[in-house]
């Protein structure tokens, strides 16, 4: 496994999962730890204050990584979580930026709530997995930039299907959350964008309704187009809510 993947990984299994939240915060990060999720401080001791009391509230905890990217310095994850059996489901999207020892120094993050059944035709989480035509990352970044700028934060939707297989796309969201079409100009800054082989993520601030969202994008691409999508966001908190500088 690449190394920046196996530390952000190690960080979630051995910190989280298996209860470990000092050392593994210690392992697996470098001089510095920029935290983006709201209600977490930076730094080591700000990842140990947020989840040891989180541990001894939740006990049991399966915690599985679905998918996975790694860009150069950046590492993303699309992790499904099991709470006290069942008694919370989250689907959380984390980025993670990586120092020239592949320690984790910042980080980025959507929790939604998990909806769907494993036994659903098309959840949150299922679909097609794995990294395929890692010759073609740069081509399908390209491809992913030029959408996000034309169609989802400049609005011109008559570009959408240069772009996206419209007939066959498969999205998975929860039922709650906007689909690509709904919200082509509502995004107004695309923060991230990292790709590898026929997968890119994209981070972005989306805009509805005058509510600002963080919203992560996974897609999957054949031949140059979008043909499949997860999509994950979150309502960003007011900023007297924030221990940190903000979700971007």
């Amino acid at each position: 496994m690449n190394p920046k993947l196996q530390n952000a990984t190690n960080l979630y299994m051995e910190g989280i999962r298996d209860g470990n939240a000092r050392q593994a915060v210690t392992q697996y990060t470098g001089d510095r730890y920029i935290q983006h999720s709201t209600g977490v401080k930076n730094g080591i001791e700000g990842f140990v204050e947020f989840f040891e009391p989180f541990l001894l509230r939740c006990p049991v905890r399966d915690i599985r990584v679905i998918r996975s990217v790694v860009d150069g310095q950046y590492v993303f994850v699309q992790v499904f979580q099991d709470i006290n059996n069942g008694e919370a489901k989250w689907v959380t999207t984390d980025l993670f930026d990586t120092d020239n020892n592949d320690k984790i120094i910042e980080h980025w993050d959507v929790i939604s709530a998990y909806e769907g059944k494993e036994s659903d035709d098309v959840n949150q989480l299922n679909g097609h997995l794995g990294i395929e035509d890692e010759h073609a990352t740069e081509a399908n970044k390209a491809r992913v930039r030029e959408f996000m700028c034309d169609v989802m934060v400049l609005g011109q939707a008559d570009k959408l299907d240069a772009f996206v297989d419209t007939a066959s796309l498969v999205t998975h969201q929860g039922s709650d959350v906007a689909s690509l079409e709904q919200c082509i100009g509502s995004y107004d800054q695309v923060f991230k964008l990292i790709g590898q082989g026929n997968v890119v993520v994209t981070y972005s601030r989306v805009m509805k309704g005058g509510i600002e969202t963080a919203r992560f994008d996974i897609f999957r691409l054949e031949s140059g187009k979008i043909v499949e999508l997860w999509i994950n966001e979150e309502i960003v908190p007011p900023k007297h809510e924030w221990t940190n500088g903000g979700k971007f």
